[in-house]
């Protein structure tokens, strides 16, 4: 199946896209034929109206990275708009949804991408931190998930049967690893899976798919994690977002209908899907119910004789790369 211009009358909205993995997302999306609804709060109330076609042209320069990103779509050839509005915030998420459908007249593709980050350990972490975080990343992600799966669920209905509807959620290394200066941040990258798991299962009927992306990319949010691993003087940045945006351009496209609820790591060249978790011992009481010295019987001897280290983190997914 060809994937050029696959995408071509079918709109997507990216958050999050004005820099980084959100803008590389933004671009291929639209290289792929799709009209794009550029979504970053940076800059809003700066520049033309959210949605604007004509901000950042005419001669002046855009003035919000979502604007920039939405002219340099329209300068290749497609059609995007920007929105300014705060994903995390259920009213301006459906005003995303609703100007998608009211610009283009459709809605096909959701790239859920906006986030931020306040690393720190769990023991210094204030409530603000927490909060800030699970609040952009996970309710970010709900919140468009919500009103875009509102949307294609009542137009399978009227339509009798199946629509086209396609959902990539970011995720992150850090929940599979459980990266220790991260615990707000790998605690959100991890309900994001399980969102994605549930949503994948609650939509497939209308036919939509829902899939998780675990990128490792080198933008503004993460050059403190990436600090010390400078980008090669030649050649390719293995850790440039380009290296991620085609998997988000393919996971939209016809190509991947019968990809859905998968978890799938990229970077440098390299996809790598996940395997769902598996039972690794199961232990049943002798009796009609456990007691803390059956326990002791049962499970002491096992984890005497596993490796401390060998824990529900996949610490080994953080050694791949391209062979």
């Amino acid at each position: 199946m060809s994937v050029q211009g696959c995408l071509q009358g079918r709109t997507a909205i990216v958050t999050g896209a004005g820099r980084g993995l959100g803008r590389a997302e933004a671009l291929e999306l639209g290289r792929l034929g799709a009209r794009v609804v550029v979504n970053d709060v940076e800059g809003a109330g700066q520049g033309a109206p959210s949605g604007s076609p004509a901000a950042g042209e005419g001669g002046g320069a855009a003035r919000t990275p979502a604007e920039q990103v939405a002219a340099e779509i329209r300068k290749a050839g497609g059609e995007a708009v920007a929105h300014h509005g705060d994903v995390a915030d259920l009213a301006q998420a459906r005003e995303l949804v609703r100007l998608a459908l009211d610009t283009f007249g459709s809605l096909e593709v959701l790239v859920n991408n906006a986030g931020i980050l306040r690393d720190r350990m769990v023991f210094s972490m204030s409530e603000e931190e927490w909060d800030a975080v699970v609040r952009v990343h996970l309710k970010g992600h709900f919140a468009t998930t919500r009103f875009a799966a509102a949307h294609w669920r009542a137009a399978a209905k009227a339509a009798g049967g199946p629509v086209y509807g396609r959902i990539v959620n970011t995720s992150s290394e850090a929940f599979l690893a459980g990266s220790p200066g991260q615990p707000n941040y790998a605690a959100a990258k991890g309900g994001i899976v399980g969102l994605t798991t549930s949503t994948a299962g609650a939509l497939a009927k209308y036919g939509v798919t829902v899939n998780a992306i675990c990128p490792r990319a080198r933008t503004r949010m993460t050059e403190d994690v990436f600090q010390g691993i400078e980008a090669p003087a030649d050649g390719v940045d293995p850790l440039a977002p380009e290296h991620v945006s085609p998997l988000v351009g393919y996971l939209a496209s016809p190509a991947a209908a019968r990809i859905n609820g998968q978890v799938l790591v990229v970077h440098g060249g390299t996809v790598a899907l996940l395997e769902r978790p598996k039972v690794a011992a199961k232990f049943d009481t002798g009796k009609d119910m456990f007691t803390v010295e059956e326990l002791d019987e049962r499970l002491t001897p096992y984890f005497a004789e596993r490796s401390a280290q060998e824990n529900f983190a996949a610490v080994e997914v953080l050694g791949l790369k391209k062979d």
